[in-house]
């Protein structure tokens, strides 16, 4: 696939895009800022930009802002964002903005190549992607008492898996059960968070939504 790279770290920005290339995608452009970023997007219009959260001026919240507004204005580009805390307003908003080809790992993720290449392909493909720890500090936003608490635990273990991006097929693998089991599950969860009939919406981002309180 065809990248950009946003990181403001060299070091890091220039490892990762060793590893692509040497995994056969083409780096477009490696930059090291928010603005740069936005500008190489538009003009290369890549396949999936790789963005880290802080970048200058500020070394705050840039490029999660920056990755909202590629996700807005580039449909077609995936967005996978890497960073080594959890910004939890900007995660739940990037999950909210798009039904795929978003994902959302820490840091610590990169030096597992196998799950950070996954992640990418998945994100690619027109799938989620998010670390457990996103998943579970986004959860953690969510105190009121609502349909979720008629879940059993396996269901909530299987719809926690359905927040990190995964497949029914990878849900079984992951659980060690059936697919049949898993897709059991996954139509109990839409019966009790009430998504038998939601017409024109994937019932399976809404359940994600509903589980990650936003």
């Amino acid at each position: 696939m065809r990248l950009v790279i946003a990181d403001d770290s060299v070091l890091l920005r220039e490892g990762l895009v060793r590893l692509l290339e040497e995994e056969g995608h083409q780096v477009v452009a490696a930059v090291g800022d928010a603005e740069a970023l936005l500008e190489e997007v538009a003009g290369h219009r890549p396949d999936a930009a790789v963005v880290d959260v802080r970048m200058p001026p500020t070394h705050t919240d840039e490029g999660l802002r920056a990755a909202l507004r590629i996700r807005a204005e580039h449909e077609g580009v995936a967005v996978l964002v890497l960073s080594q805390y959890v910004e939890q307003r900007y995660a739940a908003e990037l999950l909210a903005a798009a039904s795929g080809r978003v994902g959302y790992l820490l840091k610590d993720r990169v030096s597992e190549v196998g799950e950070f290449l996954d992640a990418l392909e998945r994100v690619r493909a027109g799938g989620a992607a998010f670390d457990p720890e996103v998943v579970r500090q986004l959860l953690a936003r969510t105190t009121h008492a609502d349909p979720l608490a008629r879940l059993t635990p396996r269901e909530r273990d299987v719809l926690e898996l359905m927040a990190q991006g995964l497949s029914n097929t990878l849900i079984a693998q992951r659980l060690f059960v059936s697919l049949s089991a898993v897709e059991k599950h996954v139509n109990a969860i839409f019966d009790k968070l009430e998504l038998g009939h939601a017409s024109g919406y994937s019932r399976r981002v809404l359940a994600v939504l509903r589980y990650l309180g936003t």
